[in-house]
């Protein structure tokens, strides 16, 4: 691990520590009656690219309180689910999902060592937290030769995602933490390329903001699948829907 990840590791248990306290899926925007609906939409599209099913050895990393475990855990696919926390790790492991299929390991990405290669790495707005490229490498080498990348994360061309790393020193964006960024697609897509992914695909999604009123999500929702597929305004859709593949030889 390098001397950037040593410090993101310290910071990000401190901050996850501090979620933890408080209700830390409504922190992360999950808890409300949009941000359900948002974040079973983005276990599918993320289990989608990845094409999770019986089977396949899975690497989920930063799995944070299991939210996404728990929904990934449907495919039935075998999953390690990797966190630097272990006070949101002790959430994830009051879900009750069953060990032969999922197993919780209080670990970073940077550090972990397997006796196996995976099949396919996912997670949910997880690189961000992290020193990117040498996550990215990581990545590349516990995968096995065709084996897929499939995230979601923060679109920094989102006007929220870029005021809230922008002024993350206001009260009023205390869950950011401390090292966490964002990404513009193309330089993201760049960086993939150059660690050896292949079939790359990024694509702007995510028009339903959390706090979206009940009586409106429906309608958000339409509206939101309608700018997405509008080649300049999807630009600026809050997440990133990422994939990449590990050459077969």
């Amino acid at each position: 691990m390098n001397t950037k990840s040593i410090h993101r590791k310290k910071h990000e248990i401190e901050h996850s520590q501090m979620l933890s306290e408080s209700n830390t899926e409504l922190a992360w925007g999950w808890d409300s009656p949009a941000g359900k609906i948002r974040a079973i939409r983005r276990a599918q599209l993320i289990a989608k690219q990845a094409t999770l099913g019986y089977g396949l050895n899975v690497l989920e990393i930063g799995c944070g309180t299991g939210l996404f475990t728990e929904m990934f855990s449907q495919y039935g696919s075998s999953i390690t689910a990797l966190d630097v926390s272990a006070d949101v790790l002790a959430h994830a492991r009051l879900r009750g999902l069953s060990p032969k299929q999922v197993q919780f390991i209080n670990e970073p990405i940077e550090e972990y060592v397997p006796d196996i290669l995976f099949d396919a790495v996912i997670g949910s707005s997880i690189l961000h937290h992290l020193d990117v490229e040498y996550a990215l490498k990581r990545i590349y080498n516990l995968l096995l030769p065709g084996g897929k990348l499939s995230l979601a994360e923060p679109n920094m061309l989102n006007p929220q995602v870029y005021l809230e790393r922008k002024l993350r020193f206001l009260p009023m964006f205390w869950y950011i933490s401390p090292d966490e960024i964002a990404f513009v697609r193309w330089r993201l897509k760049r960086l993939m390329k150059k660690v050896g992914f292949e079939s790359i695909i990024i694509q702007p999604f995510d028009w339903l903001h959390p706090s979206t009123p009940r009586y409106m999500i429906n309608i958000v929702s339409k509206l939101g699948s309608m700018v997405e597929s509008m080649p300049l305004l999807r630009e600026f859709s809050g997440s990133l829907l990422i994939y990449g593949r590990r050459p077969l030889n």
